[in-house]
């Protein structure tokens, strides 16, 4: 008898436990929700904003095409915006600028001005698109997989925060090579002659 008490407890406190999480839709019946449904992931923003202030000089921001690997080094980071690309591209580089304590040194891949519209239609608007968007910045191309070896080389030491994007026009990623924002190269130059 005390067992079949107790076992009967045991569920009225789940029950109870239960409707706790149950969500109020307007005075319907409420709908059971687990707390890892209730919990939404944070959005990629807010992931880059709080990785923003750590990063600097040897750490990378990479804006992704949707069919950039996921990679195994431990530096790396991988978040899947499910946006434009070029929607993601301008708030990473807002969040960089507006940083001031890091500067970006651009590389794309060198094989994006061999990708043409009969191989890849919408490259032809995608590349028009990318150097409007990066005029100005230097933006220098290295062959993919030089640029593949320097991620996988940095990540072993450096964090990475990689942001795929929905666009499928291949060799279409950008990659922020992270610097420092107060100290310019001419002065570290000069330093180090001084240092001789």
């Amino acid at each position: 008898m005390r067992q079949a008490l107790a076992f009967i407890g045991i569920v009225m406190l789940l029950g109870a436990a239960a409707a706790c999480d149950r969500v109020n839709d307007g005075g319907k019946e409420g709908i059971a929700v687990s707390h890892s449904q209730a919990a939404k992931p944070p959005a990629w923003t807010d992931i880059l904003a709080g990785y923003l202030p750590a990063l600097g000089h040897r750490n990378w921001i990479v804006v992704a095409d949707s069919a950039f690997p996921l990679q195994t080094s431990p530096g790396i980071e991988t978040i899947a915006a499910g946006e434009d690309h070029f929607a993601v591209l301008e708030k990473v580089l807002k969040a960089v600028d507006g940083a001031g304590h890091i500067r970006p040194k651009i590389w794309l891949d060198k094989e994006l001005a061999f990708v043409t519209e009969d191989l890849a239609p919408g490259a032809d608007e995608t590349k028009r698109r990318l150097e409007k968007m990066l005029e100005g910045r230097g933006a220098r191309p290295v062959p993919h997989e030089e640029l593949i070896a320097r991620l996988d080389q940095a990540g072993k030491t450096f964090k990475i925060v990689m942001v795929k994007t929905t666009l499928a026009v291949p060799y279409t990623t950008v990659f922020l090579e992270l610097d420092c924002g107060y100290w310019p190269a001419e002065n570290e130059a000069r330093m180090r002659e001084r240092m001789k």
